[in-house]
């Protein structure tokens, strides 16, 4: 299986009680299947995939995966802690007709962080699933465990959100050329909710060997890139999903919506990467 290009690492569209927002997922869907993404993650991080219900995620995946174009890759958000609890969604997802899960390392409390709790978490979750598993480094994991976890045939490899770790696939769009020349094949985004024409642009420029080119986008997309990651996070790429003609409208409780000051500053960086 080919992972190459951008993976829009989607936001999950809620109406204002709180409730997943179909007609909104179906509409960012059919806005993306235009270009040329290769692909979606569901219910991941930038899903807010961490507060979403079992029953949630699978009705989530489920509308996905009706509108998503016929040559874009599925990908499983999965965030839980669990062996068994991730094992079985994984699975549903596989049903539900996704090719890949991405899993995201538990955290949930300092003795999940070790690096044997992660070694047999992964290891357990891709023994028990029937599709390939990637791994989402949002925690370190040592050279020696990843090379451990290497060796599984059910994982497909890591998703690295520093944009630093060779051969890995980035999650990082403040450091996407330099993973690119680095030798990652692919990017997983949560900035592509709200500008993948310029992700796509910046991937173009690397597949072109055009380096000037890649490297002005690069300087377009950090500052947003990086506002959003270092400040104002999912709340803040709800709101320029909302400029750009997606719809990202409120993120799910615990979370609130950015305040006035915070959609300034959001509208003046993403004011030059408008779809």
């Amino acid at each position: 299986m080919k992972l190459q290009g951008i993976f829009v690492d989607t936001a999950t569209p809620f109406d204002h009680a709180g409730a997943l927002y179909r007609v909104k997922i179906e509409h960012n869907i059919g806005k993306w299947n235009q270009t040329s993404v290769a692909g979606y993650v569901v219910g991941g991080f930038a899903g807010e995939g961490a507060l979403l219900s079992a029953e949630e995620k699978i009705e989530l995946w489920k509308i996905a995966a009706a509108c998503a174009g016929p040559d874009k890759l599925l990908i499983a958000g999965v965030d839980i802690a669990g062996v068994c609890e991730a094992s079985a969604l994984v699975n549903q997802a596989a049903d539900a007709g996704y090719a890949l899960a991405l899993a995201e390392t538990p955290r949930s409390e300092p003795l999940m962080r070790s690096q044997e709790v992660q070694l047999l978490y992964f290891r357990s979750v891709a023994d028990r699933a029937r599709i390939p598993i990637l791994i989402s480094l949002r925690i370190e994991l040592a050279a020696d465990t990843l090379s451990a976890l290497s060796q599984h045939p059910n994982i497909a490899g890591v998703v690295d959100h520093s944009g630093e770790r060779k051969g890995a696939l980035c999650g990082s769009a403040t450091r996407l050329w330099n993973a690119f020349t680095h030798g990652a094949p692919a990017a997983v985004l949560s900035f592509a909710n709200a500008a993948p024409y310029a992700a796509i642009a910046l991937w173009e420029a690397f597949r072109t060997r055009e380096e000037e080119a890649g490297q002005e986008w690069q300087s377009r997309i950090a500052p947003a890139a990086d506002l959003l990651s270092s400040r104002f996070g999912i709340a803040g790429l709800k709101h320029a999903m909302d400029l750009n003609g997606y719809y990202g409208g409120p993120p799910r409780l615990p979370w609130s919506t950015v305040g006035p000051a915070a959609r300034i500053e959001i509208e003046k960086v993403f004011a030059d990467l408008k779809s």
